[in-house]
C-alpha cells in the first residue's frame, strides 16, 4: 500500500518552505541563518529550475536606476511591495551575490547582471551554503494542499504529510510549467477561502492575424529599431515578427495595458513607428524625391533604408495607393496600427499576473485568515517589467517572509 498520510504520522518542521526558486530561498537563507530548523519542499527533481533559464539569457539579478523609479515599475502593487524593496534594495541584491562569490556589474542600460552572466555558478553556490546552515530538502514532493493541519505531499511512491510551525508558500506563478510553476496551488487555496485575482499572461507576445504572405515569408524576421506605442506608453527597441503575432522586449513592456484592454474592450491596436528618429516631413522630402522606373521597394531602401519585414508589415496593413502618396506613406511609416486578437498563452509567457490579493495578506505577507502561513514571490498578485524588476520582487518578499516567521516563531517560543 502507497505510503499515505492517512497510514503515517506528519513528519514535524519548525518552518516549512514549499517552492525551491528565488523567493522559497531567500526566505530558508533568513530562517537558516539566525538556526531555523527549515525543511524546503520542491516538485521538481531539483531546485530554481526556472531561475536558472532566467540565466540562459544573461541572468538579470536587479536594475541600478534611481530607487523612486525602480519603486514605481510595480504599478499597483508598489505600496504594499515597498517596505520589503527598501528592506532589500538593488545595491542589497549585489552585496548579497557578492558574498556568494558572484560579482556583478551595471550594464548599458541600467540591468544588473553576474560578470559571467550565468545562473549556475549562483545557484550552486547559493545552495550550498543553505545545506551548509542545515536546511533540509526534499525534491520530488509536489503540494496537493492541506489535510486539517497538516500538510499534503505528492511524492513519487504515495503521499506524505508535514505539521510545520510556520509555513511559506513560494510557488511561483503559472508561466513556465514544465519548470515547475503550473498555479496548482490556486485549487488549494481556493478551498480555503483565499481570495485570489485570476492568473494571467504577464511579459508577453500577442496575436495578431498576419496574412499568409507574411507569415511565410517574414516569420522570425525582426523590425529593428521601432517605437511602440499604446494609451500613451512608448517603448524602443527591436520587436520580432512571429507567425502567431508580435514578440520580444517593447512588446513585453507594454504587455500589461495591451492585455487589459484587450480583457475590457476585446480590442487593442498597437502603434509601430518604423523609424523613430526621422520625421515626418523628412521622410515626405526623401519619398519625394523622382524615382524613375525604380520599384517602390528600391525607392524605400535606397531613400530611407527601409526593408524586409519593416516595408512588408506596411503592404499588410496600408492600401496599395498609400505608396504613390510621399506624405501618406511617411505619415503611414510612424504610425502602424496593428489590431491585437489576444495575449499569448500564459504557460508561454515570462510571469503572471494576478494571484493572492494583496488586502488578502498582512503587512509581514502572512495570509490573514490563516495565521502561520506567509506568501512569498510571484504568487501574490503583482506584476513588473522584465530588467530585473522581478526578480528583485521575488527576492525581497522572500527575504521579508523569512524574517516575518523568524519573528513570528519567536513569539511563539517566548509564549
Amino acid at each position: 500500500m502507497p505510503f499515505s498520510a492517512h497510514h503515517a504520522s506528519p513528519t514535524h518542521a519548525r518552518a516549512a518552505i514549499i517552492g525551491g526558486g528565488p523567493a522559497g530561498l531567500m526566505a530558508a537563507e533568513v530562517l537558516s541563518e539566525h538556526g531555523v530548523q527549515v525543511h524546503l519542499y520542491d516538485a521538481m527533481p531539483s531546485l530554481g529550475r526556472k531561475f536558472l533559464m532566467a540565466g540562459k539569457s544573461g541572468l538579470n539579478l536587479t536594475h541600478g536606476e534611481d530607487f523612486q523609479t525602480f519603486l514605481c515599475r510595480f504599478g499597483a502593487a508598489q505600496a504594499a511591495l515597498t517596505p520589503a524593496l527598501e528592506a532589500f534594495t538593488p545595491h542589497d541584491i549585489q552585496a548579497w551575490a557578492q558574498g556568494l562569490g558572484i560579482a556583478t556589474f551595471v550594464g548599458t542600460s541600467g540591468r544588473v547582471f553576474p560578470k559571467d552572466f550565468k545562473a549556475a555558478p549562483l545557484l550552486r553556490a547559493w545552495l550550498h551554503r543553505l545545506r551548509g546552515r542545515g536546511v533540509t530538502t526534499h525534491v520530488r514532493h509536489r503540494w496537493i494542499g492541506w489535510q486539517g493541519d497538516a500538510l499534503r505531499f505528492a511524492i513519487p511512491n504515495g503521499e506524505v504529510s508535514v505539521k510545520a510551525d510556520a509555513t511559506v508558500l513560494a510557488l511561483g506563478g503559472a508561466s513556465w510549467p514544465k519548470l515547475g510553476s503550473t498555479g496548482d496551488w490556486v485549487e488549494h487555496l481556493t478551498a480555503q477561502g483565499v481570495p485570489i485575482a485570476p492568473l494571467k499572461p504577464a511579459n508577453c507576445g500577442f496575436d495578431v492575424a498576419w496574412s499568409a504572405h507574411l507569415k511565410s515569408k517574414f516569420s522570425g524576421a525582426p523590425l529593428k529599431a521601432v517605437e511602440l506605442s499604446f494609451a500613451g506608453q512608448v517603448a524602443r527597441g527591436d520587436v520580432t515578427v512571429t507567425e502567431t503575432g508580435l514578440e520580444s522586449g517593447p512588446v513585453y513592456t507594454l504587455s500589461a495595458p495591451l492585455r487589459d484592454a484587450l480583457d475590457d474592450d476585446g480590442k487593442a491596436v498597437l502603434n509601430i513607428d518604423l523609424l523613430p528618429d526621422k520625421n515626418v516631413e523628412d521622410l515626405t522630402a526623401a519619398l519625394g524625391r523622382p524615382r524613375g522606373k525604380k520599384s517602390i521597394a528600391t525607392h524605400l531602401k535606397r531613400t530611407i533604408k527601409l526593408d524586409g519585414a519593416k516595408v512588408a508589415l506596411l503592404r499588410e496593413v496600408f492600401a496599395p495607393e498609400i505608396f504613390q502618396d510621399p506624405a501618406q506613406l511617411a505619415t503611414a511609416i510612424k504610425a502602424v496600427p496593428i489590431p491585437l486578437s489576444a495575449p499569448r498563452p500564459l504557460t508561454e509567457a515570462i510571469s503572471t499576473a494576478g494571484g493572492i490579493r494583496l488586502d488578502a495578506v498582512d503587512a509581514h505577507f502572512q495570509l490573514k485568515h490563516m495565521p502561520g502561513v506567509f506568501v512569498a514571490g510571484e504568487m501574490l498578485d503583482w506584476e513588473a517589467p522584465t530588467g530585473g524588476y522581478l526578480l528583485s520582487a521575488c527576492l525581497a518578499t522572500g527575504r521579508m517572509v523569512g524574517g516575518s516567521v523568524r519573528a513570528a516563531l519567536n513569539d511563539t517560543t517566548a509564549s
